[in-house]
């Protein structure tokens, strides 16, 4: 068996490890077609990655144009430590505000580390944030997985 293969995760971790996770990489494309990364707080929704953002960030801008992205949640300082998924997808865009309220919810809980809190501890803020954004759940068309843990 070659190391690849050692230490790619079951669909199973690599869900796990993106349940227990808070922040991303997000890529999308610039309309001079170089990479525009930033890093994002994001939630699940429906098992699928999910995150909002002002409707004027050039994150959106690109995703309006190319709605193909890849998202890179990682972790692990040493090497024998590092493990991580890759998703490439394509974000659907939610306008609808109940959904973006969802959306915030799911990535406000994240963010602050309140996963079992009750929805009134964050919804004033998620109702006040929401108005200026929009937001947007990522449709998986290829994961790649990897666990350096495997190798010890």
């Amino acid at each position: 068996m070659n190391q690849r293969a050692r230490i790619v995760m079951s669909p199973d971790e690599a869900d796990a490890f993106i349940a227990g996770s808070r922040k991303l990489q997000l890529g999308t494309i610039n309309p001079d077609g170089t990479p525009h990364l930033v890093t994002m707080f994001y939630g699940l929704v429906e098992g699928k990655i999910g995150f909002w953002t002002y409707a004027k960030a050039q994150k959106t801008l690109n995703m309006a144009r190319d709605p193909r992205v890849t998202c890179l949640i990682e972790a692990g300082e040493e090497y024998f430590d590092l493990r991580g998924v890759l998703l490439y997808g394509t974000a659907k865009r939610v306008e609808d505000p109940g959904a973006v309220f969802d959306i915030g919810m799911a990535v406000a809980r994240r963010m602050a580390d309140l996963r079992d809190a009750p929805e009134e501890n964050l919804r004033s803020y998620v109702e006040q944030t929401a108005r200026k954004r929009v937001g947007f759940v990522v449709e998986p068309a290829r994961v790649v997985s990897w666990d350096h843990r495997k190798l010890a």
